[in-house]
């Protein structure tokens, strides 16, 4: 059980490690210089965030190329990551910024793709999926993902709603200037994005929270801790209804473990409560390391 468990510490140790951080930031801003270049700029879409400033700045001017626009546009906030967060996530955040704007300039031909609505679907998984994957370091790939650090370390704002708010901003300024079927076209892409990135950060973060209810509360528990390798706490209930004193076993899991602790309860007392709650993240040992950046 010692090894299982040393194993499992080296593995959650990745995430600190910078070839790791390096790794993740990478394919992540390849699959978001992928999605800019092969889909959003043949179909004339404005992405999210400095990247969709960056094509609406080279949509109405024009001159410099995308990336070249992504690269300056990103320089002032660049400063305030350095004096307001962390040199680690300054140069994390560089290293994915001049990544996303080189992968932009060198990704091949556009996909072909007649149809809009299913070049909005492809556009906005690839670059969800890139900064899901991104976020997912101790960095970024720059932009608005630096701001929406700053200010949920300053005002614990929530990083997704500040995006959008920002990216309302983006496509603002674009019905303005813009074609205003593409801009809702952009609008829709958006939206998929959004929702492809939260996936991708809880996918693999998520939770369950569960309640044990049984008579054999101790031979539970004790599975628990041996089979599941999971960490468990009592709590002192009562009984509304009969008013007699149980230990109710609370334990958190993931989505695998949790099949394997229903049959742990069943097996003990077929006639056992368990409760389950979706959706926690959990920080502490044996779950997801608390990201200081």
């Amino acid at each position: 059980m010692s090894m299982h468990v040393d194993v499992r510490s080296r593995l959650r140790g990745r995430g600190f490690s910078i070839p790791y951080n390096l790794l993740l930031i990478t394919v992540g801003s390849a699959l978001i210089g992928f999605g800019v270049k092969a889909v959003a700029i043949p179909h004339g879409f404005i992405t999210g965030g400095m990247s969709g400033a960056a094509l609406l700045v080279y949509y109405i001017v024009g001159q410099l190329t995308t990336g070249q626009w992504f690269w300056l546009l990103n320089l002032p906030i660049f400063l305030l990551a350095w004096w307001m967060v962390s040199r680690r996530f300054f140069f994390y955040s560089l290293y994915g910024m001049a990544a996303v704007g080189l992968f932009v300039d060198i990704m091949p031909q556009p996909l072909v793709i007649q149809d809009t609505w299913l070049a909005v679907f492809t556009c906005g998984v690839f670059i969800g999926v890139g900064a899901g994957t991104a976020l997912r370091s101790l960095g970024s790939t720059g932009g608005t993902d630096i701001l929406a650090v700053i200010a949920y370390r300053r005002f614990n704002t929530n990083i997704g709603k500040f995006r959008f708010l920002v990216d309302l901003g983006i496509f603002a300024v674009g019905f303005s200037f813009l074609d205003l079927e593409l801009m809702l076209y952009s609008l829709a892409m958006t939206f998929v994005t959004g929702a492809v990135v939260d996936y991708s950060l809880n996918v693999f973060s998520e939770r369950k929270m569960a309640m044990v209810i049984a008579n054999n509360a101790e031979e539970v528990m004790k599975d628990v801790l041996d089979k599941l390798h999971r960490g468990a706490t009592y709590l002192e209930g009562r009984g509304g209804y009969s008013g007699r004193r149980k230990r109710v076993i609370m334990v958190m899991v993931n989505n695998i473990q949790l099949k394997r602790l229903e049959e742990i309860v069943y097996s003990h007392d077929p006639n056992a409560f368990l409760i389950i709650g979706s959706g926690y993240n959990v920080l502490g040992k044996g779950f997801s390391s608390r990201k200081v950046y």
